[in-house]
């Protein structure tokens, strides 16, 4: 019996020696007569490392030959419990590369049905070795008495164990297969190579890494780029690698780069500054590489939405190439999302900041949060938080649109870029209106075929997530919308594959709960309404007398007045902001005598808002410098309201001791846009105020910078109405029927 083990072991060994040798003719260039090089590797080991791997395995295999060649040896002394644990090890082995090749050969119609399976061939080899080995001890030892009821349930438990491992490492081998499915995507086509930690050095001698995703049996691709902050986390990389491998299914090549400081690169990881510098050597690099044929993707939203922005003047274009964007959550106004209406956008910024120190990613805490928002000045936040962080003091110390902003921002992108963009925002993500604003220009000032073909999508989402509406309604996650576009989008910019026609504006209308396209973005039927503030000076509170009434602004009204006082400012409830985007409930909030809160009647029918909000108020304070927020409020018929969308302006003023013995200053307060239907028997609402803390920071009402100020003092503000103070809101209207 051990001669027939003996020849088959040796049969077994010879052929794994052939593969070794051949793919060493390869190497040596030798080899033009055997398969190409790329089929002789099964994406794990690198060569020449798969080299060594390989001669152990050699020389482990050819002891256990000499074993039995010699007759005697550990090897060949039969050993029952060698056999149980070979056999079940060698089953498994087995068991899994089956699977492998059954998922290979199914889902990539150019590896069928044996093209590309060299690696597993050979696998199969080596795990027939084990199975034989395994088999022989087995077979020559006695079957022993029957085992203990604890032995046969650990033997169960590993089991178990080991085939939902099994089970979990075959589900990772599908799961781009299984996104496409989930993201309605066209077949894949194409087995996946991966190269990872591929380096480029900028031109200061920094190293930036990246993994690269080939699909193979190609030569030159279209490439998908995507420059991120790629965090130190198992979740992220795998992220990573499930959605290269995806596009590359589908015949992208596609190289994820982690930007500086980040998941392997050197440099600072400061975000932003040097983007540009390094994308633009980033393309110079690609364009040196043998797969890239002159035709480029880019993906990625809020900081790696910012990497495409910073390049989209160089991007190849005709007739060397082409190239398409998709830019979510993201604009080329950093500064305007930073300090819309003059106000720094205080939860957002620190947020941000306290994130970055982290290289794996991990959300900042609550705590750490409230201790940074919690005392003055604004400057410090950051050391309260957490300690000194650099990125902070920069966004906090630039606070007009200076040089720092201009090298961030650059000049006109939206004009100059040079390829299709597919934009994604959500309205309840801070960078809508600088996004909206994008659109609005590339569609009227880029190039006619970059014009034409640019498309918007804005849906009911935050900053990288899906909010939940009034109603428990919840849409799909954020993640797969955000890939559900990119293949048909690439596929029709770089690989002119034909795809459904897309209108140029997608829109999620809430309160409707639905979907509609458009032709442009704003809407041109929309209807600027202007809704009037009335009250008799009694608006403080949503038991009030403040109303919002339609025609005309009606007679002079006594104004509202209300103390604002940083020491106890409104608190933020929901709004569009980084970390936390939501829509709350209000209510609390408008309880307060430091709100002024202004109804109409319940709602006859439904009544659809879509487009920019506005509110234009007459206003006057004691401060040298005050705020002024606005916020737009759903009011559902049980009385529970919540947020639409909000805005604030921070300015100065004639400090006056008795304002209403002078002539009020009139105010724009620029509200986040919105698509909203309000219903039949809901009631719109306006809320002002002179704070909404910590969604912006405080303006301390004694003119002292707020990033500095440690003192601060308390404002009485006050509001007027009427005939010659027509404060209004304006609501851009869209008619509608009833919705069911």
């Amino acid at each position: 019996m051990k001669d027939r083990y003996s020849l088959v072991l040796s049969a077994l060994l010879g052929l794994f020696i052939l593969r070794v040798l051949a793919q060493a003719l390869i190497a040596a260039g030798f080899g033009g007569f055997l398969p190409p090089w790329e089929e002789w590797f099964s994406g794990l080991v690198p060569y020449p490392q798969l080299v060594a791997s390989q001669l152990a395995i050699v020389f482990a295999y050819g002891w256990v030959c000499r074993d039995f060649v010699r007759g005697r040896g550990f090897f060949v002394t039969p050993r029952r419990w060698l056999g149980t644990l070979l056999l079940s090890v060698g089953t498994v082995y087995f068991a899994v590369m089956v699977i492998r090749y059954v998922i290979r050969m199914s889902l990539y119609p150019l590896e069928r049905w044996t093209g590309g399976s060299i690696p597993i061939f050979f696998h199969w080899v080596l795990a027939g070795f084990i199975l034989t080995l395994g088999d022989y001890h087995r077979r020559s030892t006695p079957a022993p008495v029957r085992r203990s009821s604890g032995v046969r349930a650990l033997r169960t438990v590993a089991c178990v164990i080991v085939a939902g491992g099994v089970a979990v490492w075959a589900t990772y081998q599908v799961s781009p297969a299984i996104l496409g499915a989930m993201l309605d995507a066209r077949r894949p086509e194409y087995a996946v190579r991966i190269d990872r930690g591929v380096a480029m050095t900028t031109s200061d001698g920094v190293k930036l890494v990246a993994d690269v995703f080939h699909p193979l049996r190609t030569a030159r691709t279209p490439t998908i780029l995507v420059r991120l902050p790629m965090a130190e986390s198992i979740k992220a990389s795998l992220f990573a690698t499930i959605v290269g491998r995806f596009w590359a299914e589908h015949g992208y090549t596609v190289v994820i780069q982690s930007t500086r400081g980040h998941h392997g690169s050197g440099g600072d990881p400061t975000p932003l500054v040097n983007e540009r510098h390094d994308g633009l050597e980033t393309l110079d690099w690609l364009r040196q590489q043998p797969w890239f044929d002159g035709r480029l993707g880019m993906w990625g939203g809020s900081t790696f939405g910012h990497t495409q922005w910073a390049i989209a003047d160089r991007l190849p274009s005709p007739p060397d190439g082409r190239s398409a964007l998709m830019v979510q959550i993201a604009s080329t106004d950093f500064h305007g999302m930073l300090y819309p209406g003059g106000a720094l956008s205080l939860a957002s910024a620190l947020f941000w900041a306290l994130r970055n120190l982290s290289a794996d990613d991990v959300l900042p805490s609550r705590e750490e949060l409230r201790r940074g928002f919690d005392g003055f000045p604004v400057m410090a936040a950051d050391d309260r938080a957490a300690g000194d962080i650099r990125f902070f003091d920069d966004l906090v110390t630039h606070q007009s649109r200076d040089s720092y902003w201009e090298a961030v921002d650059g000049e006109n992108r939206a004009a100059t870029l040079q390829a299709p963009v597919l934009l994604m925002g959500g309205w309840f993500d801070p960078f809508l209106p600088g996004q909206l604003a994008d659109f609005v220009r590339i569609r009227r000032d880029a190039r006619s075929d970059v014009a034409a073909a640019t498309r918007l999508i804005v849906g009911p989402w935050g900053h990288a997530a899906t909010v939940d509406l009034p109603d428990r309604v919840r849409n799909r996650n954020y993640r797969l919308e955000s890939l559900a576009p990119s293949l048909p989008w690439f596929d029709r910019h770089l690989q002119s594959r034909e795809t459904p026609p897309a209108a140029p504006v997608r829109l999620y209308v809430m309160g409707a709960n639905t979907w509609r396209d458009e032709q442009e973005w704003p809407l041109r039927r929309a209807r600027e309404t202007a809704w009037y503030l009335r009250s008799g000076g009694h608006a403080n509170t949503a038991g009030g007398d403040g109303l919002l009434t339609t025609g005309n602004a009606g007679e002079d009204d006594r104004p509202d007045v209300f103390v604002s006082s940083p020491a106890a400012p409104v608190p933020t409830r929901g709004g569009a902001m980084l970390g936390e985007s939501s829509t709350v409930p209000q209510n609390d909030v408008e309880q307060r005598s430091d709100v002024l809160v202004y109804s109409t009647a319940p709602l006859a029918g439904d009544l659809e808002v879509t487009g920019p909000v506005s509110a234009v108020l007459y206003v006057a304070t004691t401060s040298p410098s005050a705020d002024f927020t606005a916020k737009l409020v759903d009011v559902h018929a049980d009385g529970v309201a919540y947020n639409v969308c909000d805005g604030i302006i921070r300015r100065s003023y004639r400090a006056d001791p008795a304002p209403g013995a002078s002539t009020p200053t009139e105010i724009t307060i620029s509200l986040w846009p919105t698509s909203m239907v309000f219903r039949k028997g809901h009631r719109i609402r306006l809320e002002i105020a002179g704070s909404n803390f910590p969604r912006f920071d405080r303006n301390p009402n004694t003119g002292e910078p707020a990033a500095i100020a440690r003192s601060v003092a308390p404002a009485s503000q006050w509001l007027y109405h009427g005939q010659h103070s027509p404060s209004r809101i304006v609501l851009p209207i869209i008619p509608v029927r009833s919705v069911p």
